[in-house]
């Protein structure tokens, strides 16, 4: 019952992308990830044992990209 409502919800929202209640976990996981929270904590919210399996819900994104670039170039000599 939830999924068929979460795919009908997904459908009047206009989204294209296949989505299922278990995505929200997905999304849930990078979006910590995202915010800082380390992995180690976010494999406890998620309730893995292992943290490979938590690397498996979390995404990379633009925006964890983004905030990679500084912290690399602060390692980087100036010239």
């Amino acid at each position: 019952m939830l999924q068929r409502a979460f795919g009908r919800a997904v459908r009047e929202s206009g989204v294209v992308k296949r989505a299922h209640v278990h995505t929200l976990r997905h999304s849930y996981a990078t979006h910590l990830l995202e915010a800082g929270v380390p992995l180690v904590i976010i494999q406890e919210y998620l309730g893995h044992s292992s943290p490979s399996t938590t690397a498996v819900y979390t995404h990379v994104t633009r925006e964890l990209r983004a905030a990679a670039v500084d912290p690399i170039n602060d390692l980087m000599p100036r010239t």
